[in-house]
């Protein structure tokens, strides 16, 4: 039994929910079991999305809303009822994930939710365009341009580190190009989870020595297990 609904009380307070949603649009990627969340059945996404949605107070005016693929993933009705919360709890600020092959369509987004501020994260894992296509198996490149260019529409990228063929100087160099571009930077270490990406634990020694300094950098939220969200499907 997983847990869809949590607070954020340390940094970046925010109330968070992890919704079911359709099948994420690329559900490729290589490290990935979350997608086993997903569903084709309206109904069924509707009604757990509702009882989680119920829980959300508003307190902190800032939601967090996360899903097994992309905002534009989530049924209608879920949507129609985040836009109903929005305004009934007073929500100013609302966090969504996105897929790199959405980035033009964040403005419909925007537009749906009229008044908010939408702050957009995606999962970059690695600013190394040969280990995310070749290993993660997301299939898009950025070049130095496209980086600049998606700062502007995202406020945050996920990092995937401390995986087996990664390297230090792979992991040194995306935490200075996120930290360097975009407003916000989630870092997840990785936990194998079943899938055919292993974690490499001398990184993780390696790298918990060198930055676990971030913790207190506000523009960072350092996930050492995937459960520190405090929401989670099993």
């Amino acid at each position: 039994m997983g847990i869809r609904y949590n607070k954020i009380t340390d940094k970046h307070q925010r109330e968070i929910v992890l919704l079911k949603s359709f099948p994420c649009k690329y559900g490729k990627c290589s490290f990935c079991n979350y997608i086993e969340d997903n569903s084709l059945d309206e109904k069924e996404i509707d009604i757990v999305n509702m009882e989680a949605l119920k829980k959300v107070t508003g307190e902190f005016e800032v939601l967090e809303v996360i899903n097994s693929g992309s905002v534009f993933e989530l049924t209608p009705k879920t949507l129609e009822e985040i836009k109903r919360i929005v305004i009934e709890k007073s929500i100013k600020v609302l966090y969504f994930e996105i897929y790199y092959g959405y980035i033009k369509r964040l403005k419909e987004i925007e537009r749906y939710f009229p008044g908010v501020e939408i702050r957009f994260r995606m999962g970059v894992e690695t600013f190394d365009n040969d280990f995310r296509v070749r290993v993660y198996n997301k299939n898009f490149i950025m070049k130095n341009e496209d980086i600049e260019k998606i700062s502007k529409e995202l406020f945050s990228v996920c990092l995937l580190v401390c995986v087996k063929g990664q390297t230090k100087e792979m992991i040194e160099n995306d935490i200075k190009i996120a930290l360097e571009n975009f407003q916000g930077v989630t870092i997840n270490i990785f936990i194998n989870n079943g899938t055919v990406i292993e974690r490499d634990d001398n990184l993780v020694k390696w790298f918990i020595k060198k930055y676990s300094y971030l913790t207190s950098d506000n523009k960072v939220e350092l996930l050492l297990d995937n459960k520190d969200l405090g929401v989670f499907e099993q």
